[in-house]
């Protein structure tokens, strides 16, 4: 008889988790809007095995303004989109990108009218 070889159980895990075209589009206007108000310089994107991280400096040689991270393991949670502080504290979590972005677009309403 043949060896049987067992099927694996569950899904996979992705070997990088990335963001889609639509959410990568949102952020980079976003970025280009703040870039073009003249408070951001530079940006960086990380893409692990756990997270999506974009990253927004105000010059590069800092730390990051904002964080915009993607983490699908908190999809039933609290949801995936976290707004991460230059401290480090969570600014805004949320299941879908655009409120969680919310609070930056803000920000650039009150840049523009000063």
């Amino acid at each position: 008889m043949g060896i049987v070889t067992p099927f694996p159980a569950g899904a996979r895990a992705p070997a990088q988790i990335g963001f889609d075209r639509a959410e990568l589009t949102r952020i980079l206007d976003l970025y280009g809007r703040m870039v073009a108000a003249g408070h951001w310089r530079d940006y960086a994107m990380d893409l692990g095995r756990d997270a999506a991280i974009f990253a927004a400096f105000r010059r590069a040689a800092e730390r990051p303004e904002y964080r915009i991270e993607k983490r699908p393991v908190l999809r039933n949670r609290q949801g995936m989109w976290a707004l991460i502080g230059e401290q480090g504290a969570v600014l805004k979590r949320g299941h879908e990108l655009g409120p969680v972005l919310a609070p930056v677009e803000r920000r650039l309403m009150k840049l523009v009218e000063d």
